[in-house]
């Protein structure tokens, strides 16, 4: 990346024309204290345009709730155009939860809990975008979005636009740097506090983003011609990139012969 000021800029503009277009007001976006949901929140802030900046903890780690409230205390102190809702969705996650009927299958069930916590952010965003007329601003980067498929599908993928999603994670850092996010979100290890731990992205995927933008760049590397590593994390780029398709491409739609 050349200028990354010319690059905020860029996708400032976008947001701005996007907006003005659609015929809506502003933009609404989840902050979850990491560093992607801070940069999307910043460059949507960087508008002018109204931005409400929603904080849904459910049974999240303490330093997760406190970077979030710290970055959004930072936005709010720059723009007077951002504002925020703090709601504490553990008790409609855990409600949730005493509906449905027991399972053996205890792996299966901890990840589709997981997902079903994204899922009902999604539904929060929404409530709040419908009645402002504000965008949903979505928070993949691309190793997220289309290396990987790692955010989770009609939760955080469920989005109106994606301003950063043409972004390596290096360069989400890179701006997030340039644009002074808060410290303590600009150090912290990735994770998407799905599970109620401090489990990091990097552990569930089991190589860094370093690696996986690597392995994006690469994909069609010569194995011969690689480290023991490097052909252990195009492995998992791979794996990772092919089970996730349904994620990244269109909804298939069956399509009837005009003949039946």
């Amino acid at each position: 990346m050349k200028s990354p000021e010319k690059v905020i800029d860029y996708i400032v503009k976008w947001l701005n024309d996007y907006a003005d277009k659609s015929g809506m007001n502003g933009f609404v976006v989840g902050v979850s204290g990491g560093i992607d949901s801070a940069l999307t929140s910043t460059l949507c802030a960087r508008t002018g345009k109204p931005v409400l900046c929603l904080e849904m903890p459910i049974h999240q780690e303490e330093n997760q709730i406190s970077r979030a409230q710290e970055h959004i205390a930072w936005l709010e102190s720059k723009y007077p155009n951002v504002s925020h809702h703090s709601l504490a969705l553990t008790g409609v996650f855990e409600s949730f939860q005493e509906l449905l009927p027991p399972t053996t299958d205890e792996e299966n069930k901890f990840l589709s809990l997981a997902n079903t916590r994204a899922r009902l952010r999604m539904t929060t965003l929404y409530y709040f975008a419908a009645l402002e007329r504000y965008l949903v601003a979505g928070t993949g980067n691309k190793i997220e979005d289309f290396g990987v498929g790692f955010y989770t599908k009609y939760g955080d993928g469920g989005v109106d636009l994606s301003p950063i999603a043409d972004l390596m994670k290096s360069e989400v850092f890179l701006l997030a740097k340039k644009l002074g996010v808060i410290n303590s979100i600009q150090q912290a290890a990735p994770t998407d506090g799905l599970w109620g731990d401090d489990r990091t992205d990097e552990d569930q995927m089991g190589a860094t983003y370093n690696e996986l933008e690597w392995a994006m760049k690469h994909v069609n590397s010569t194995s011969e011609n690689n480290t023991d590593r490097q052909n252990e994390v195009l492995a998992i780029y791979k794996k990772l990139h092919g089970q996730n398709q349904h994620k990244m491409q269109p909804i298939p739609v069956c399509e009837i012969p005009a003949d039946l």
